[in-house]
């Protein structure tokens, strides 16, 4: 839903305005204690100066007991705005406790847009229900969004917009403006379509403002739109808004028909939305409704963490396995294995910071500007100079906890070794997987940490076999006389 400004947040008496980040908290507070001893009245003197998000926070924050109550006490035109602000579970549990005909005025009135995006998240049966019992013209245009691909801009577009034709002049103009502005989701963004509705052009309000009444529409608009297909991606039409600096963008069909528009407040929830996405995949946490993460029961929390876990706990017995066949250097230096740890660590961690850097590069498509091969290639460099700089700290401590200087030399090679491989493969790896049309947020973590762990432990531990026992022994065997040799051949 878009609005234009507004300055009312609160009215504090004095027609000032009083904007402050707990506002929500504070009001819901204050209406559950008018609620609790019925002083109605209040509560209705309280909302009315607060901005239609905070009433739907203080209303979503209230116990399920009062929320209707709360809900019933809005005017009709404030209840449809507030209730598109409302969370989906609470939008749900309001259709239950609301009579049936208060809850087919809210639906019939809500946008087309945010009507979709509540019945996406109510049952099948209850979906039917509402659709059949919208008006017609409601109903065909609900379904017609509801047939579009799911996170696509036909998905998410509205119907609400203000069409004009290029014969028209400034003053008829706006007039059709005056006269559709209140049932249209934004005013700001005017287009211009033919008979056949194709988009011929654009213009804006402040164009046609301050356009001469007597001037044609297709003198004054912008006959170059950029806009979307109904099949584009929501990331896609995210990225559109942004790079232009939109407030909507046109929706296409595929004769080049408008259909709807993309407004720039449902691209921030877009945009929210994939990025919580993406966060949750780079942490393994598999896909799920990222809103209601903290409020889901712990068995719910735990089967969308538990994938990638058993994949990682799988992973590890490679790790094991590579252990194991490489008992004989363990047995004669058993310091050695005090420092897996750290090197799985800080090839784990490389690792990580690389895909995230790549993974946010494919998302604002910067790399596509530097290209893959340049993108792996500076990572690998990245990693290599990291390995060396940490090389300073490790060594020093490796050879006196070990005593020997081959202990030291034998971490610090691996560790070179193993953050220019870390490096390497977490950009290699996010590249790969979107090459393949796979999720690279979600798959590069579990393969690199695998991959990591497992060539890591096998390049640190075949160092270490040649360093303190294949070097010493063939040294030994040549006749050259070393203290190291006899030290660690004992």
């Amino acid at each position: 839903m878009d609005q234009a400004p507004d300055s009312r947040t609160l009215n504090a008496g004095s027609g000032t305005t009083l904007a402050h980040p707990m506002l929500a908290e504070v009001v819901t507070r204050q209406l559950e204690s008018m609620l609790s001893v019925g002083n109605y009245d209040g509560v209705k003197m309280l909302l009315a100066p607060v901005q239609p998000v905070d009433v739907a926070e203080a209303i979503g924050s209230l116990p399920r007991t009062l929320q209707a109550l709360a809900f019933r006490l809005l005017s009709k035109d404030e209840a449809i705005e507030v209730y598109e602000y409302l969370d989906p579970a609470v939008q749900q549990s309001l259709l239950e406790r609301l009579r049936s005909g208060e809850v087919l005025e809210l639906v019939e009135e809500m946008s087309p847009d945010d009507r979709v995006r509540l019945f996406d998240e109510l049952p099948a049966k209850v979906v039917r229900r509402l659709l059949a019992e919208l008006s017609p013209a409601e109903r065909k245009v609900t379904a017609q969004l509801l047939g579009y691909a799911p996170e696509t801009a036909g998905r998410l577009m509205t119907t609400e917009y203000i069409d004009l034709k290029d014969f028209h002049s400034a003053a008829q103009a706006l007039t059709i403006v005056r006269r559709r502005a209140r049932q249209t989701e934004t005013i700001y963004s005017l287009y211009v379509t033919d008979g056949e509705r194709h988009l011929t052009g654009i213009l804006s309000l402040r164009d046609l403002v301050t356009a001469d009444p007597e001037d044609r529409i297709g003198d004054v608009m912008t006959r170059e739109v950029v806009s979307v297909g109904t099949d584009t991606d929501q990331e896609d039409v995210a990225r559109a808004i942004q790079r232009y600096d939109f407030l909507a963008v046109p929706v296409v069909d595929r004769e080049r028909r408008l259909v709807g528009i993309v407004t720039v407040d449902d691209v921030i929830d877009v945009i929210e939305q994939e990025a919580t996405r993406d966060l949750y995949a780079a942490g393994a946490v598999q896909a799920g409704d990222e809103d209601d993460y903290f409020s889901s029961n712990l068995f719910t929390v735990a089967r969308r963490r538990v994938v990638w876990l058993a994949v990682l706990v799988v992973a590890s017995f490679f790790t094991s396995e590579v252990i194991a066949a490489n008992e004989e250097v363990l047995q004669k230096v058993v310091l050695l294995a005090a420092f897996i740890p750290l090197l799985g660590g800080t090839g784990g961690n490389v690792g990580a910071q690389s895909s995230t850097v790549v993974i946010r590069g494919l998302s604002t498509q910067s790399i596509s500007a530097l290209g893959p091969l340049k993108a792996v290639g500076r990572e690998a460099m990245a990693g290599a100079l990291l390995g060396i700089l940490m090389m300073i700290l490790v060594v020093p401590f490796a050879w006196w906890r070990g005593e020997s200087p081959l202990v030291g030399l034998s971490v610090g090679m691996s560790l070179l070794a193993i953050t220019t491989l870390a490096a390497t493969a977490g950009a290699a790896f996010p590249l790969l997987f979107d090459r393949m049309g796979l999720d690279p947020a979600l798959m590069s973590t579990p393969f690199i940490t695998t991959c990591t762990d497992v060539a890591g432990t096998l390049i640190y531990l075949k160092t270490a076999e040649w360093l303190l026992v294949n070097l010493p022994q063939l040294l030994t065997a040549a006749g050259i006389s070393t203290q190291i040799a006899p030290v660690l051949l004992s």
